[in-house]
């Protein structure tokens, strides 16, 4: 695809980001929550008031994942030749953290929650069309020679962010976890940081992976020589 297309690209994938999030902050707000395959059961949330449940969306992993991708690829967007190393970073971090969401969910999350209408609606954008436009965008338009060493060594520092703010955060909000396997309450503190540390491991295994591909794949030479 020709770069004429890039910018209108990561327009389109920062505006499916904004929908998505937006679409299930108001779900959690009317209190509109999923129930669980098996049970038949609501989806436990936290947030007693239809605000406190709005924010407790961004305590996952997947919105996360999905507004760090919306805000680089905004910022590419509007200005596509972007070097600075804190832009680096999250760029990276974003793609690697929204194939994983995408991964994961479908994988092993996905036939977990029945869904419908609007819920159905935010868990597609956040859990397929986001994830294949933010890697297909990366794939395509880069920007090409934004990673070295420093760069994926960075990256970790977000998982790492994660699961030190979900397990302080557990027990600040009657011991609500969004994810299982950050579970302090049912786990233990050893067991969740055994967790986090196969989750930083894989995190840098995929974002090595990332900036070995991207030495690669055809691009503008001059981002090659930029600094780090």
């Amino acid at each position: 695809m020709g770069t004429k297309w890039a910018r209108p690209w990561f327009a389109g994938t920062a505006a499916c980001v904004v929908v998505g999030v937006a679409v299930q902050m108001v779900l959690a707000w009317r209190n509109h929550m999923p129930v669980l395959a098996d049970t038949g059961e609501p989806f436990q949330t936290f947030g007693g008031s239809p605000a406190g449940r709005a924010l407790n969306v961004l305590a996952f992993f997947t919105v996360q994942s999905n507004l760090i991708v919306g805000g680089t690829c905004l910022l590419l967007a509007l200005n596509p030749n972007r070097t600075s190393t804190v832009f680096r970073v999250f760029r990276l971090i974003g793609v690697v953290a929204i194939a994983v969401t995408g991964l994961v969910y479908h994988v092993a999350l996905g036939n977990l929650l029945e869904l419908d209408t609007w819920a159905l609606v935010a868990d597609r954008l956040l859990h397929l069309v986001v994830p294949i436009l933010a890697v297909l965008g990366w794939l395509a338009f880069g920007p090409r020679g934004l990673t070295s060493p420093r760069v994926v060594t960075l990256t970790v520092l977000y998982p790492l962010a994660y699961m030190a703010f979900t397990a302080i955060r557990g027990p600040l909000s009657s011991n609500w976890y969004p994810y299982p396997f950050a579970d302090v309450h049912a786990l233990g503190y050893l067991r969740v940081i055994l967790n986090g540390l196969w989750i930083c491991l894989l995190f840098i295994a995929l974002a090595a992976a990332a900036a070995w591909l991207d030495q690669r794949l055809p691009g503008k030479a001059e981002n090659r020589g930029a600094r780090v």
